[in-house]
């Protein structure tokens, strides 16, 4: 018993260690930072995720950059009911690149980092509560919905380095009509 706990302590402090030393972005601009974006990748190892990870589409988001710093992002998911957006309110903290927010989801705050983005192209999120290794996540993110393999590979290799496995770590298809398109 006494091994099983100390084990889980380490477990835990490893995994701690490991998104304490995640820094953002250096000199994060998030005026450069806001716009449409595609998640052309996650990493994502919850047990309650895996049956649904070959119904997975690339989604699209809109970031919104507001005066106070803080962000509002739309998403957009392909579901079995259809094509449907979320909004999610993002706050800014006290390091640039940073931001906090409320998941309903999982009733909890979690903690948003810019990992690596050149802002034209593609950018790379840790989504995660520390204390809880369920609830981490990492995306890549492209302008467009496809993104050189050099950015994938980064992004592959970032998200071994967090502890994901291989198969955690996925590229999916783009979604077909998500959002749907404007006929005119």
């Amino acid at each position: 018993m006494r091994t099983t706990v100390l084990a889980v302590v380490m477990v835990m402090l490893c995994v701690m260690m490991v998104h304490a030393d995640v820094k953002p972005q250096r000199d994060f601009n998030l005026q450069r930072f806001a716009g449409r974006w595609y998640r052309v990748g996650l990493a994502y190892d919850s047990p309650r995720f895996i049956p649904f990870r070959d119904k997975l589409k690339a989604s699209m988001g809109i970031v919104i950059a507001l005066p106070n710093g803080n962000v509002n992002l739309t998403m957009w998911d392909v579901t079995p009911s259809g094509c449907l957006s979320k909004v999610y309110a993002y706050e800014k903290t006290n390091v640039a690149g940073q931001f906090t927010y409320f998941s309903t989801r999982h009733n909890m705050v979690k903690d948003i980092t810019v990992v690596d983005t050149n802002y034209t192209e593609y950018a790379v999120v840790l989504k995660h509560k520390v204390f809880n290794r369920e609830y981490t996540q990492v995306a890549l993110y492209g302008r467009s919905q496809t993104v050189r393999i050099d950015v994938i590979q980064r992004f592959k290799a970032f998200a071994l380095s967090q502890g994901f496995s291989r198969e955690s770590i996925l590229t999916p298809p783009p979604a077909e009509n998500c959002p749907p398109s404007r006929s005119g």
